[in-house]
């Protein structure tokens, strides 16, 4: 490529299941209550069900769709899961084939709850080396590897998926800034063996996961040369309530100019920034030309901020 090529962000879609999974269900068989759950991480219900092939299919469809594409159009499909329906062929590949794109590359990415915001670089990156239209999509069902005897675990995961179509554009583009972290000596904090279910200390990786993201996110703006009340939307990851506020408390960014559905979704993994980026675009809280700056963090440890000018 001769000419410097950045990203827009053309479109979004979600998918959740049918299914509503409320704290007073979990309440039946578990050793907790409504207002316990919702106290410590601000969750009241969950979506449960579906695959994270037909989750992801269903979002691409509809991020597509609100662009005004066709399969066809898109070059690349990134899916960023931990949940794969299968060790091989990737998901995506599944993906690929319920959206009907033919001979397009197609592949996973693995970066536990960071995964979106890995993806979103990626396509970035793809853009810029060639690629004209790449479909990031978001999707996980954690309900599958949760022991739903697991009090610490199963009032937090809920299934569902998050797709954006990033469109290649002439110049920088509207992706400002960003970066990428991991620290593997951090990933017995967080982690899912083979046939196995999912393992977290809590405590630990509130504490971490605070640190990290207000520093991966300053660094970001700085990167970027915009301040915090440059931003219009705070998108975090959204893993527990109480960890969005103190991250909004560290960085002075007030609560109503953060993106807040972990009330209704849970702790959806890869899924979650695109789930919390779609509810404030649908409910008009997201304008064009809008600086939106983008947050999360996850297994591996990972962690991952962006800034987004949001708009053509």
């Amino acid at each position: 490529m001769n000419r410097v090529r950045g990203i827009a962000v053309r479109s979004c879609g979600i998918a959740v299941p049918e299914k509503v999974l409320t704290n007073d269900d979990l309440a039946a068989t578990l050793d907790t209550d409504d207002a316990w759950i919702t106290e410590r991480t601000g969750i009241k219900e969950r979506r449960i069900g579906g695959t994270t092939s037909s989750l992801a299919a269903e979002a691409g469809h509809q991020a597509l769709e609100r662009a005004g594409l066709s399969p066809a159009d898109v070059d690349v499909l990134v899916l960023a899961t931990t949940t794969g329906d299968a060790i091989a062929p990737a998901t995506a590949s599944t993906v690929q084939e319920l959206l009907g794109m033919r001979h397009v590359g197609a592949f996973d990415l693995n970066a536990g709850c960071s995964g979106f915001m890995y993806g979103l670089v990626v396509g970035a990156g793809l853009a810029a080396t060639g690629a004209d239209r790449i479909l990031v999509v978001g999707a996980d069902t954690l309900s599958r590897i949760t022991d739903w005897d697991d009090r610490k675990i199963a009032v937090l995961v809920g299934d569902g998926a998050g797709a954006v179509v990033l469109e290649a554009v002439d110049g920088p583009g509207n992706l400002l800034s960003h970066n990428l972290h991991s620290d593997g000596s951090l990933r017995h904090l967080l982690y899912c063996e083979h046939g196995g279910t999912l393992w977290m200390d809590g405590q630990e990786i509130f504490r971490k996961a605070v640190r990290v993201v207000v520093d991966s996110a300053e660094q970001a703006l700085a990167d970027a040369g915009v301040g915090v009340d440059d931003v219009a939307m705070l998108i975090p990851h959204q893993a527990n309530l109480r960890i969005i506020q103190a991250v909004c408390h560290r960085l002075g960014i007030p609560e109503e100019r953060t993106a807040v559905v972990i009330d209704r979704y849970g702790n959806t993994s890869s899924a979650s920034i695109p789930l919390a980026l779609d509810d404030v675009v649908q409910s008009g809280r997201v304008r064009d030309g809008d600086l939106l700056l983008l947050s999360g963090f996850g297994a591996g440890m990972s962690w991952a901020s962006a800034v987004l000018r949001w708009g053509a």
